[in-house]
């Protein structure tokens, strides 16, 4: 079974807490939006420490370079199947310099056309409660794992 890793990225704003999340480009995903968002990640090869895959996969799909205190996340089983591990990190981003990698894929499917799409087309903060409607619906553990973990702290 597939596995991926990723970076929940989260920054505190007048006592409200935002998380950064992501939306895959091409057109399967083209007018798709609650609980299509997610994580910045990517799958994880074998023999691959999963950390260095999810910060090369954030690189890759908004071309920045994050470093900090990373906190490990419960890991997610998706609906496909697929593990998904998570770490956190209290960041600030500007989103509107981002840029995603591309890829070639056919379009229209069995049409021999190819297109290239970027892995991510959108990226946004979002306010912990629709962050929670937006991402993938296993990956909201994610979100409410950290604020247990952040509210423990206070």
């Amino acid at each position: 079974m597939k596995t991926s890793a990723g970076i929940l990225l989260y920054k505190r704003q007048k006592n409200k807490l935002y998380y950064f999340l992501v939306h895959p480009g091409g057109p399967f995903w083209k007018n798709k939006d609650i609980g299509a968002w997610s994580v910045p990640k990517g799958e994880v090869q074998p023999d691959e420490d999963a950390l260095d895959r999810a910060l090369t996969e954030f690189k890759e799909e908004t071309g920045q370079i994050i470093k900090g205190k990373f906190t490990a996340l419960t890991p997610v089983k998706q609906k496909g199947g697929k593990t998904v591990y998570a770490w956190a990190l209290e960041s600030d981003m500007e989103t509107s310099g981002l840029y995603s990698n591309t890829f070639q894929m056919e379009w229209p499917p069995k049409s021999s056309k190819m297109i290239e799409i970027p892995e991510v087309d959108q990226w946004e903060w979002f306010e912990s409660e629709e962050a929670q409607k937006r991402i993938n619906p296993s990956q909201a553990a994610f979100i409410s794992e950290l604020e247990e973990l952040l509210d423990k702290q206070e």
